[in-house]
């Protein structure tokens, strides 16, 4: 199992919808945490805000980073070394989304989701682990989607995104395993946070999606789930309810997904101009 008491956790997307549930989660287990984000001011605010609510655990650090090249992970890295604290355990959680047809959204911004979404949880874990890997302990966690198992219309570069973070898991499981070195993989549906409001593009653009926020799940539950993966080092983790019956559906019934994705996309064109 792994420990959450004094345990020192680095979040990235800190904060984000679910960057905020695993960082309030997360002190209230006794965890030590460093989180990053963009903008260091907005992440000192939001922990300044939980801390005022949860008396336990503590912060080590609030950095400000892009870690959408390579240069900001290695950024990253090197911030964090310098504080001279072992890594126990590494949240890669942040995340963007965009929602459109493919061919009608800019190529800059779907090729900036997959830095984000997959190139930047390789290029940290990659780094991290070489620690890890030394210590003969630490875990990785990677906040995946249902998106990394059924590509929804519209959502393309995001599924390939977290299709490529599930193998990338996977894989990794494998590799690091015998040094006891554990990997998580989480696949949640939608929740109520703000990549909901994701930019949308084009004719799949126009349409509402308003239907999403009555379905959307409860991200402290979510985050509360996805602890508990990690506690009992769990590589593949579906946090609640739907993500666990749309996963079963797709490896079971795939005809049945190919029919509900017909409909989605004909709701989608049945809601342009709404």
């Amino acid at each position: 199992m792994t420990q959450l008491d004094k345990a020192v956790v680095l979040i990235t997307g800190a904060t984000g919808g679910f960057g905020q549930e695993l960082t309030r989660q997360l002190l209230e287990a006794g965890s030590r945490l460093i989180l990053t984000d963009l903008d260091e001011a907005v992440v000192r605010e939001r922990v300044a805000v939980i801390q005022r609510q949860v008396l336990t655990g503590d912060i080590l650090a609030c950095l400000g980073i892009d870690l959408s090249t390579r240069e900001g992970c290695e950024n990253l890295y090197h911030q964090v070394k310098a504080l001279n604290i072992p890594i126990d355990i590494l949240i890669n959680n942040a995340g963007i989304a965009l929602f459109g047809r493919m061919d009608e959204i800019p190529n800059e911004r779907w090729e900036r989701l997959m830095q984000i979404n997959l190139l930047t949880p390789m290029r940290l874990s990659a780094l991290f682990a070489t620690d890890m890997i030394a210590r003969q302990q630490g875990h990785i966690v990677n906040i995946s989607s249902l998106a990394g198992w059924w590509v929804l219309p519209g959502l393309t570069p995001y599924s390939a995104s977290k299709f490529g973070l599930r193998g990338f898991s996977e894989g990794f499981f494998h590799e690091v395993k015998d040094y006891n070195v554990k990997v998580t993989a989480v696949y949640p549906f939608f929740s109520r946070t703000p990549i909901l409001q994701c930019e949308r593009f084009g004719s799949l653009g126009k349409s509402s999606q308003d239907f999403l926020k009555h379905v959307a799940t409860d991200p402290a539950k979510v985050m509360r789930a996805t602890i508990q993966g990690i506690i009992h080092n769990k590589l593949h983790v579906f946090p609640d309810a739907t993500a666990k019956k749309a996963h079963l559906l797709k490896r079971y019934f795939p005809q049945i997904v190919n029919w509900i994705n017909d409909a989605f996309v004909r709701r989608l064109k049945g809601g342009q101009g709404k």
